[in-house]
């Protein structure tokens, strides 16, 4: 960037004037500079699932059209019905109802007295703001510029640009041309709910929408404009009176605030944001679609996770604008899709951005606490629901998955990796240990000793999502998922209440995984099953028997041949039986857990069988497969973020990993990537790590301690020899070192040493 440019952009920022075309100039100059990071599709646009998705984390838009009609979809994370399911406000309706029913054999009769498919809970969608601009203005492309956060449609002469300001609660559209004509479309969506139609209003320069929701909710959607030179500046609010009892007059103000401060200003501390967000760490590979998914996933959480915020649900803040509600009510699904979604920030180093997920589930522990002694009669402890509204209830209607009491395991599992990637003494204080305390006490109540060996059983279980919501998925306890949470947790509060000098806590949790059953695994070839009775018997969406290779990391290829011939058994069986009945989260789950145990080759192609096939022009998981391959018998289009993440995972995996306290560095690099390179990706034990690979080999590793402790490093250079910038010892494969807080260990292959 110029020096200039600087210039400019400092009078910017403390409020100087500048001509809109003037600036224009120079933001397209200094962009010009550098090579582009952009999502780029020729125009028209015509779905809002193939659209430039836009946000600050709490509100999100759409960017899409054709023509001179160009459509800005809108959505805010808050926007929800939070009437409780029919199901949880019946009388007599509680656990000791579902394990009556489902363990006798009649769970058709409770599917039919208690399962039914409610309208509520539901995420709601917003509005669509359209703009019709002069017919000389027809769109040629749509470009969404990853590193500034910014939308904009190209036409022949001018261009519309938007951003969803980072700082300031407020969208900002500059459209070319004499001033467009604006409307605001109402999602129909809402009158399923038995809402009244939104109360629509305009003025010479203003458009709005109040809709009246549920429960005395509202929301108001207002999109004011003004005309500066070269055309027009529209500022877009979206207010709710959980913010103002007054939405419509919040909504006002911020637009007209907006308005006021200009384009240039708040555009240049939204920069000023993305920055320091993609400052935190980058990656280079010579497989450029992979790399493009890798920027546009990390964008994810920049513009739809917020501290302050309420975390991603299924779609994030881009709900679907196609006049009816989101596939499954757009809630927070605890069987995969949440924690796939919070995957990926923690090796990328944005932290904050995790914290929305983590804040939010830890003020929803009193509702969970709660949960646990009314509906399942437990004395104490926490139970999440398998799926949940944004209040954090329970919501319908597969009850072998909903009820399923180790989600919340699973859950945290996330508030454990923060702390381990951040070493913070107060978050595991303050946060991760109570949090996954909570889960554990109260899974050990559930436990009962079963005649005659005395191993621990919970009254149900089942392994999400296999046979559906049929008798079958009630299977003998404990499914290998929950055997593997169950084992997980314990382990990990023991870790946990050691770290914090809790001797006697420490050796209780500790006592627990001793009185459960092993793995389930076939006798022939030791293959990992999905129940006691049942092994894998076909092609299934969810990975959900091998949770203990992946994400929880209980069996390893480096623990020894019996965990090594599991490992090799279980994926022999998932190549044996085929990919017919995945979804597109199978593919990227599945390529994470290959380059975990080392197949690279094997990652790489999962990774192109769902970036082939299984995602939208724009880059937005679809469930379904969008190609005639053959891959899978799913050809829905439902979008849904967590394989976007999962696949932003994988590429973590291969380059570098930190389970079992020890660092590998470039462990699942396929052959074809023969120059790879990444900076400031973060590792468990608050460590910071940058490599380089050069000519198939690893020539310069840099990690630095966030905490003072020992680092064990295998050996990156295959034994080859290297310089290091402080001493270290050898021990077998490992390469050792005391690192102090702040403290850099650099390694460089020797010179002659790489042939």
């Amino acid at each position: 960037m110029s020096r200039a440019f600087r210039k400019t952009n400092r009078a910017i920022y403390s409020g100087g004037v500048l001509p809109v075309l003037l600036y224009f100039l120079l933001r397209t100059a200094a962009a010009a500079a550098a090579p582009p990071v952009e999502l780029r599709l020729a125009a028209p646009v015509e779905r809002w699932d193939e659209a430039l998705p836009l946000g600050n984390g709490l509100t999100g838009g759409l960017l899409w059209g054709r023509g001179n009609e160009i459509f800005l979809s809108l959505d805010r994370g808050d926007l929800w019905d939070v009437r409780a399911h029919p199901a949880f406000v019946r009388p007599g309706f509680d656990y000791a109802t579902v394990v009556k029913l489902a363990s006798s054999g009649q769970a058709d009769l409770l599917n039919k007295e208690y399962s039914r498919v409610s309208d509520y809970p539901a995420k709601l969608p917003g509005a669509r703001l359209v703009l019709k601009l002069d017919p000389r203005f027809q769109a040629a492309s749509f470009v969404l510029d990853l590193q500034n956060a910014l939308g904009a449609v190209e036409f022949a002469p001018g261009r519309l640009e938007c951003f969803f300001s980072a700082t300031h609660p407020v969208a900002m559209l500059f459209a070319p041309g004499p001033a467009p004509e604006m409307r605001l479309m109402a999602n129909e969506a809402v009158r399923t709910l038995g809402y009244e139609a939104a109360s629509p209003g305009r003025d010479a320069q203003r458009v709005w929408l109040l809709q009246k929701a549920a429960q005395g909710f509202q929301y108001a959607i207002l999109a004011d404009s003004r005309p500066v030179r070269g055309g027009t500046l529209v500022a877009i609010s979206l207010t709710t009176s959980g913010e103002d009892p007054d939405p419509l007059r919040l909504a006002r103000q911020r637009a007209s605030d907006g308005l006021s401060a200009g384009f240039a200003v708040l555009y240049a501390r939204h920069r000023h944001w993305w920055k320091a967000f993609w400052e935190k760490s980058s990656i280079s590979l010579p497989d450029e679609k992979i790399l493009q998914h890798y920027r546009l996933v990390q964008y994810f959480y920049g513009a739809a996770s917020r501290r302050g915020a309420p975390p991603m649900p299924l779609q994030g803040v881009w709900t679907a604008d196609e006049g009816k509600l989101p596939p499954w009510h757009g809630d927070y699904h605890h069987d995969l899709n949440t924690q796939l979604t919070y995957w990926a920030y923690l090796a990328a180093g944005h932290f904050e951005e995790g914290r929305a997920f983590l804040d939010f589930m830890w003020n929803l522990k009193p509702r969970h606490e709660e949960f646990a002694r009314t509906f399942w009669g437990l004395p104490g402890g926490m139970i999440v629901p398998g799926v949940m509204s944004l209040d954090g209830k329970a919501m319908g209607a597969w009850f072998p998955y909903t009820l399923s009491p180790t989600m919340g395991a699973w859950v945290a599992q996330a508030f454990y990796w923060h702390w381990r990637y951040e070493m913070d003494p107060e978050f595991l204080s303050g946060r991760a240990y109570p949090y996954c305390a909570a889960i554990g006490e109260a899974l050990a109540a559930l436990l009962k000793a079963d005649s005659p060996n005395g191993r621990l059983r919970l009254p149900l279980s089942s392994s999400p999502e296999i046979h559906n919501n049929t008798q079958q998925a009630w299977m003998k306890p404990n499914t290998n998922f929950d055997l593997s949470l169950l084992r997980w947790l314990f382990s990990a509060n023991a870790e946990m209440a050691e770290a914090l000098s809790r001797p006697g806590e420490a050796n209780r949790w500790r006592e627990l995984p001793g009185r459960l059953d092993p793995l389930a695994a076939a006798a022939d070839t030791g293959a990992l099953m999905v129940s006691p009775e049942e092994p894998l018997a076909e092609s299934h969406r969810h990975h959900s028997h091998l949770m203990a290779i992946h994400p929880l990391g209980l069996v390893t290829i480096e623990a020894g041949p019996d965990d090594r011939r599991q490992v090799r058994a279980s994926l022999a069986e998932i190549d044996r039986l085929g990919t017919g009945q995945w979804c597109g989260y199978s593919f990227s789950w599945m390529a994470a857990m290959r380059a975990r145990v080392g197949e690279g080759r094997e990652a790489l192609r999962y990774l192109a069988d769902y970036l082939g096939s299984f995602v939208s022009r724009n880059g937005f998981h679809l469930n379904g497969e969008q190609t005639r391959r053959g891959l899978t018998r799913y050809r829905d289009r439902a979008f849904t973020l967590e394989g976007n993440f999962a696949a932003a995972q994988a590429v973590h995996e291969m380059l570098l990993q930190s389970w079992g306290g020890r660092l590998r560095v470039f462990p699942a690099v396929p052959e074809e990537w023969t120059e790879a390179s990444f900076e400031r990706l973060r590792a468990e034990g608050g460590f910071q790590v940058t490599a380089e690979r050069k000519e198939g080999r690893t020539v310069r590793v840099a990690v630095r301690a966030g905490v003072s402790q020992s680092l064990r490093l295998e050996d990156p250079f295959g034994g080859r020899r290297y310089r290091a910038s402080r001493p270290v010892q050898k021990s077998g494969s490992e390469i050792r070192a005391a690192l102090r807080a702040g403290e850099t260990l650099e390694l460089r292959l020797a010179n002659g040493a790489a042939r």
